[in-house]
């Protein structure tokens, strides 16, 4: 018969644990797959503005003036013509082509709200991506005259003020003399230079076709 034998034991040493009582290789090995897992879902966006902001042909230039750094859309409170309230920020998830003038709207006024008109219509198929936006900074009435020209588009009132906090017009212009684009992130990233002709609008529409070219993998129509 065999005779019996002392049990033998083994020790292994505890994982190291982290301040929160978990193993310490576990806790790094997570923070590294949520770091990739955002950094996979970031990367059709970062792509498409690292085509367009720095692989671009050589001599290539902007029309539009980059906004560096971008502004983000303020919780602005917006009313519209039959006085439905809300939040500026609620225009998120589109290209927005903003325009800014009071109610009377000028003649600087109309020929904005013409070219960003003509620039969306000129996009095609891809005219959905973009809205024309005209935010009016006073309590004017609009002019009846102009509303037909305005069923796409979306207008609101804007405390003038806080307005001219985000928005920032070229030295020795107004806020009305520009037009402003808006990614659908919410930021306020390019301004059209004033005093806009037909040359200039065929400028605008070359950006905006690299602009939606370059965000094309992730951005589409709609909210």
């Amino acid at each position: 018969m065999a005779q019996d034998q002392p049990l033998g034991l083994t020790v292994h040493a505890m994982p190291a644990l982290d301040s929160s009582g978990m193993p310490a290789a576990n806790t790094r090995s997570g923070r590294w797959k949520m770091i990739l897992v955002l950094l996979v879902c970031a990367s059709p966006v970062v792509a498409s503005y690292f085509t367009y902001y720095v692989v671009r042909p050589e001599g290539r230039r902007n029309f539009g003036e980059l906004i560096n750094p971008q502004r983000p859309l303020p919780a602005l409170a917006t009313q519209t013509l039959d006085g439905k309230t809300g939040k500026l920020t609620a225009l998120k998830g589109q290209w927005l082509l903003l325009s800014v003038a009071g109610g009377a709207c000028d003649t600087r006024c109309e020929q904005n709200l013409y070219f960003q008109r003509q620039l969306r219509e000129s996009l095609g198929r891809e005219k959905e991506r973009l809205d024309r936006v005209w935010l009016v900074d006073d309590d004017l009435p609009v002019r009846p005259a102009l509303l037909p020209a305005l069923a796409a588009a979306t207008v609101l009132r804007v405390p003038p003020g806080d307005l001219a906090q985000w928005l920032e017009p070229a030295p020795g212009k107004r806020l009305q003399d520009h037009l402003y684009l808006v990614d659908p992130l919410g930021n306020l990233m390019m301004r059209f230079p004033a005093d806009m002709d037909a040359e200039g609008g065929a400028k605008a529409k070359r950006d905006l076709d690299r602009l939606l070219r370059a965000s094309g993998s992730w951005d589409k129509e709609g909210r």
